[in-house]
């Protein structure tokens, strides 16, 4: 009867021994603790569960580890990944992307809050990105419809030329892109740009003070994780100082800046979800590319706007 006993639970560990090498695993590397950032996580996962890959169901694992802004700490992540054999890599925002193809050629990557292939410097002689690299990159064609809703909305209340301050993070490559498109766009439009560099998100609010003592017409959130990860600090120091604050990244409006025309964050981490659910159904890349981001939004935030008296376009909705 024991010996009975054994073998029938012998056979109940080796079927889900079984099972389990069988269920696909996901290596999810986040930069640091942000709550914009997170919605990316959240789409790429629900993304995953709506093609049947569910980690409450037994049909998928995800490891999933955060480097705290430690890029140190990013690099262990993604070599930890390796060891661990995941079958993909989800990189959510520049940083970590950068960070997994730097280290593994073979895993597949799928990349979301980050910029195109080529703005991060990772295509080749001949312009092709990594083999291996794929999800969901954003350009910056849409920062100049972002950037000139500030004079559309501002220039009815104008009495001199318009002063827009941004900070921007030297490391990151789309920021820097970012600022030189910004530069030539603000003087086209005969706009004073004032751009100040930050290292990391303990020098945002400093720089940010610094920034407004200049006595700036608006505050211009542009696609930068340092930015995104201190927005809070910047909130609090331009309303301080009545500075209303536009961007090019829609999750910004519902934390306090005024209006966005770009990526829903949630959206963006979704559709590479949906790839990397293609990915674990085939087990090929064959068929799979990047992408850019397929749908961008226009919206305003009704109680900031209140607040600083500006009306927007019917095009513009009101965020949820």
């Amino acid at each position: 009867m024991k010996l009975l006993k054994y073998v029938v639970l012998m056979m109940v560990l080796t079927s889900c021994n079984t099972r389990n090498s069988n269920v696909p695993v996901v290596g999810f590397a986040d930069a640091f603790e942000d709550n914009t950032i997170e919605q990316a996580k959240t789409g790429f996962i629900d993304a995953l569960k709506a093609h049947g890959f569910d980690e409450q169901k037994g049909t998928l694992k995800i490891i999933y580890r955060n480097a705290q802004g430690s890029i140190p700490a990013l690099t262990q992540i993604i070599r930890y990944f390796i060891t661990k054999n995941v079958t993909l890599i989800a990189a959510n925002a520049t940083l970590p992307t950068i960070t997994a193809i730097q280290n593994t050629k073979t895993i597949p990557v799928f990349m979301m809050v980050a910029a195109t292939p080529q703005l991060m410097n990772l295509t080749d002689a001949q312009g092709n990105p990594p083999p291996s690299l794929f999800g969901v990159g954003e350009n910056l064609n849409y920062i100049d419809t972002s950037f000139l809703l500030i004079p559309q909305i501002l220039h009815p209340a104008a009495t001199k030329p318009l002063t827009v301050g941004m900070i921007f993070n030297q490391s990151e490559p789309q920021s820097v892109e970012a600022i030189n498109r910004i530069k030539n766009l603000a003087a086209a439009s005969h706009i004073q740009l004032v751009a100040l560099p930050v290292n990391s998100s303990a020098d945002v609010l400093l720089v940010t003070q610094s920034l407004l003592s200049k006595h700036i017409d608006a505050f211009f959130a542009n696609p930068d994780n340092t930015v995104f990860a201190s927005f809070e600090n910047i909130v609090q120091a331009c309303n301080q100082q009545k500075v209303p604050i536009f961007t090019s990244e829609a999750g910004l409006v519902a934390r306090g800046a005024v209006a966005a025309f770009g990526a829903n964050i949630y959206d963006w981490g979704y559709q590479a979800g949906v790839q990397a659910a293609e990915f674990l159904q085939t087990k090929s890349t064959k068929d799979l590319h990047w992408q850019m981001v397929k749908v961008r939004n226009r919206v305003y935030n009704p109680t900031v706007a209140q607040q600083y008296h500006l009306q927007f376009p019917p095009d513009y909705k009101p965020i949820q």
